[in-house]
């Protein structure tokens, strides 16, 4: 026992969902929680954080989190994220005196959109308790005592034996992996830990593509007997199978059984495996329910049916293009500046948290009767309002990559095209 947590504690983290839904069950025991969540989250995982009575700050990046980008670091993402941080914990309380005290810190560590360590750091300067679970040995050891163990005693009751079998698994944290793989090596001294990723394009709720793990501690590739970067897009039609069927797996579940279908085609791998089902569907069904329809285009298919859509909208929650970013906008897709709409930040961020269209955003998007081409920074929230208008039968693509894809391509940095929004 440490005393480290103790009564009335106010506890930060950094989630993709499952840990952050655990630490809600310590709010019955007089504890407040505070997540740190991408809105990237899916719609079932972000509910069942808000079922738990967690406080939620909501950051507009593409995370995972992620480990922190040591390259092109982005100051003024950085500045706009960090006000929207600040008033977030001001709602929750929190003395905004002390946040403005660490200002540059805060802001240097939200340049490597690193939400790991912005979440202790937040929690240091609060007096308040992070578990760390990127970096905290109790990660590993937990699945090294517990989960090996357990899955061994299993088969020996089965007149089997772990040594015979390769486990296989997907990589969130990194404690599965490495506390499986430090069992199988002090036990049976051998290599026979597969992990598995999406690839490198693709989201997959609490899962790292390889990309997004290189970094974190327990990210320990001399460990694993193998490595397998897996098409979620296949795995996903196994998914909906498996639980058509009847079978409680959830997305991370599907890549793996899926990877295992590819191992056990080749037969370079044995046919002796061990899957760890780490979660159920009931955070996904409504991802997994609705129609697939195509709401995100590259830059070259968007020119070549621009005549298709009725306007292009920038859309996002705390920048708006300068106007010279209206003119790169429509220069760059070939239609004129008349075409291109920019509605309010906080419109954008009003649909967003409470999936409600405001009116003057609906305005500008057209109405139901109009196909929108959506522009945004980077093309993620572009893209996921584009999702929040599927689900209203209203028609809208997401250009991948945003304005920074166009920005570089007439050799500029982003800066030069966008500005913090002011309403």
């Amino acid at each position: 026992m440490s005393g480290n947590l103790v009564h009335g504690q106010k506890i930060f983290e950094a989630t993709s969902g499952n840990f952050g839904i655990a630490l809600g069950q310590m709010a019955k025991i007089g504890l407040d929680v505070i997540t740190l969540v991408s809105r990237r989250l899916q719609e079932g995982v972000f509910e069942e954080l808000q079922n738990e009575k967690i406080h939620i700050i909501n950051l507009d990046m593409d995370i995972c989190p992620a480990p922190g980008m040591k390259d092109n670091p982005n100051l003024l993402a950085a500045k706009a994220t960090a006000a929207n941080i600040r008033s977030q914990l001001a709602e929750f309380g929190f003395d905004t005196g002390i946040f403005d005290k660490s200002i540059s810190e805060i802001e240097a560590v939200l340049a490597k959109q690193d939400i790991i360590n912005l979440a202790k750091l937040l929690a240091k300067i609060y007096g308040c308790f992070c578990p760390e679970q990127y970096d905290n040995d109790l990660n590993i050891d937990v699945h090294k005592t517990v989960t090996g163990p357990e899955i061994d005693q299993q088969l020996h009751e089965k007149g089997l034996s772990l040594a015979d079998f390769r486990i296989v698994c997907t990589f969130g944290t990194g404690g599965t992996s490495g506390g499986l793989s430090r069992y199988l090596m002090e036990k049976y001294g051998k290599k026979s830990l597969h992990v598995v990723f999406p690839l490198g394009d693709q989201d997959v709720a609490g899962i790292r593509t390889k990309s997004k793990a290189e970094g974190l501690k327990f990210y320990e590739p001399e460990k694993y007997a193998a490595e397998h970067e897996v098409d979620f897009g296949q795995a996903k039609r196994l998914l909906k199978y498996f639980v058509g069927k009847g079978y409680d797996i959830g997305e991370s579940s599907a890549l793996a059984l899926y990877s295992v279908i590819q191992m056990a085609k080749t037969g370079n791998h044995g046919k002796k495996f061990v899957v760890i089902v780490a979660d159920g569907i009931q955070k996904y069904k409504k991802n997994l329910a609705q129609k697939e329809t195509r709401i995100k285009v590259d830059l070259p298919e968007a020119l070549s049916n621009i005549e298709n859509y009725d306007r292009v909208v920038w859309i996002h929650t705390q920048y708006t293009p300068k106007k010279e970013g209206i003119e790169l906008i429509a220069n760059a897709l070939g239609v004129d500046q008349s075409k291109v709409f920019v509605p309010k930040a906080r419109d954008v961020e009003k649909l967003l948290m409470t999936q409600e269209i405001p009116k003057e955003l609906d305005s500008a998007l057209g109405g139901h009767d109009s196909k929108t081409l959506l522009v945004c920074m980077m093309g993620s929230t572009s893209l996921m309002v584009a999702q929040e208008l599927a689900k209203k039968g209203m028609v809208s693509e997401s250009l991948n990559g945003g304005i920074n894809a166009l920005s570089q391509g007439k050799g500029k940095h982003i800066s030069e095209f966008i500005q913090i929004a002011r309403e």
